[in-house]
């Protein structure tokens, strides 16, 4: 027979990507348990036999779409963080790089216009380079998602780019950011393009000017998303910066959690305070877990922290307040005239067996599990606890929230979680 405990090794074989497991168009066909039985013996299993996938696992691209100003280079910026933090290698291949530094980078908005042969013939050329790169990245360097960051305005450019990467097992998601807020568009001109490379030597005057140029000239050719490619392509639209969205034949875990993730998010600047808190007895004696209340130092902290929330936000309009469950968190907050609330997600490391521990104590007492900590302490499992990958696959909840917070926030937690 087999037994619980060798189901689980089974489940948990490191060897079992999570990202073939995550995309629903691999097909695996897992592990075999080879037992004696098979011989005419016990049954009692002698092996596990590790069996070929029947297709490889699809890389993803996300292709985003849109004019410039529209904050393209922001979204892909947060989904490659966003990507990279639940464990899928992400990178960006900007085009807009790969112009300055294969050519002059100093080009007119008549570089861009859609009617001048030359331009429209080096601007393909750079965007070909850099899409040939990423597929390079993601076939021989262990690469999962690429972002392939560029206009990509005409229907003929995105057909072009899609059938390159779907010849290549590549999966493509298209996402294209829409902007009629012309009070957007212009802050995005002033603040970002004023501080592009592009731009770099230039005249603020002169620069706003020709990057409005720039616009008008791939105003000129732009084909929004829609029409046949409705049909045959994956895509997220995103209008005015999160006021609302559109979504069409999204496929698989991955594109799931990318579009659930944009639905969170916005362009609203806001701080956000982390602190760990105050000490107890158990923390400066560096015990692993516990829920003890904090000491003298702790209380003298929550009282600081109250003084320090009272000068930033002197008006009275605190901040949220964010607590993991644990007394000592609360107690940290207490002083602070507002109400907090209590996320069990953020509840420190689960220590299991180790709870009460230090680690030198861990390492006499347990010094085989001292050793695995040690080797890898970010997918080390404490007996009958948890590890930072745990952590990290509790805490999303939470930081799809802080994206979607648009006010000020504290977070008042435990070392592991904010990490």
């Amino acid at each position: 027979t087999v037994s619980y405990n060798n189901v689980a090794v089974f489940a948990s074989d490191p060897a079992y990507s999570s990202a073939a497991e995550a995309d629903s168009s691999t097909s695996y066909l897992g592990n075999r348990a080879v037992l004696d039985g098979e011989a005419g013996g016990s049954g009692r299993v002698v092996a596990v036999e590790r069996l070929a996938p029947k297709i490889s696992t699809k890389k993803l691209v996300i292709v985003m779409v849109g004019m410039p100003a529209r904050g393209k280079s922001h979204i892909a910026s947060h989904i490659e963080r966003y990507l990279g933090w639940i464990g899928f290698p992400t990178r960006i291949f900007n085009v807009g790089s790969y112009r300055r530094k294969l050519t002059a980078g100093d080009q007119s908005a008549d570089f861009f216009d859609p009617e001048n042969p030359e331009g429209l013939k080096i601007r393909r050329e750079l965007a070909m380079a850099c899409l040939y790169d990423m597929i390079e990245w993601l076939k021989n360097e262990h690469g999962e998602v690429g972002i392939y960051d560029a206009t990509n305005s005409t229907r003929s450019r995105r057909d072009l780019v899609r059938t390159t990467l779907e010849n290549e097992g590549i999966r493509v998601l298209f996402t294209e950011s829409i902007c009629t807020d012309e009070s957007v568009i212009e802050n995005n001109i002033l603040q970002t393009k004023l501080f592009s490379p592009d731009y770099r030597d230039k005249d603020p005057a002169t620069a706003v000017n020709d990057f409005r140029q720039r616009i008008h000239m791939y105003e000129k050719a732009y084909e929004p998303l829609g029409g046949e490619e409705s049909k045959i392509c994956s895509f997220v639209k995103i209008v005015d910066a999160g006021e609302s969205f559109i979504v069409n034949k999204i496929q698989g875990f991955l594109q799931s959690k990318i579009v659930a993730y944009l639905l969170n998010t916005h362009i609203t600047r806001r701080p956000i305070y982390l602190t760990r808190c105050g000490e107890t007895d158990w923390s400066r004696d560096q015990k692993l877990g516990g829920d003890d209340f904090l000491n003298l130092r702790g209380r003298n902290y929550a009282e600081k922290l109250a003084s320090f929330v009272a000068e930033e936000f002197p008006n009275e309009n605190h901040p949220l307040i964010w607590t993991s469950q644990l007394r000592r968190t609360r107690q940290t907050v207490e002083f602070i005239p507002t109400i907090s609330m209590c996320w069990r997600a953020l509840n420190h490391l689960d220590p299991g067996d180790c709870e009460g521990l230090n680690l030198l104590e861990m390492q006499k007492k347990m010094p085989g599990e001292f050793r695995k900590l040690h080797l890898d302490p970010f997918r080390y499992r404490y007996p009958g606890g948890e590890s930072y990958m745990d952590v990290i696959n509790r805490v999303e909840p939470v930081i799809l929230e802080i994206e979607r917070q648009k006010v000020p926030i504290l977070i008042v937690a435990h070392d592991s979680t904010l990490r």
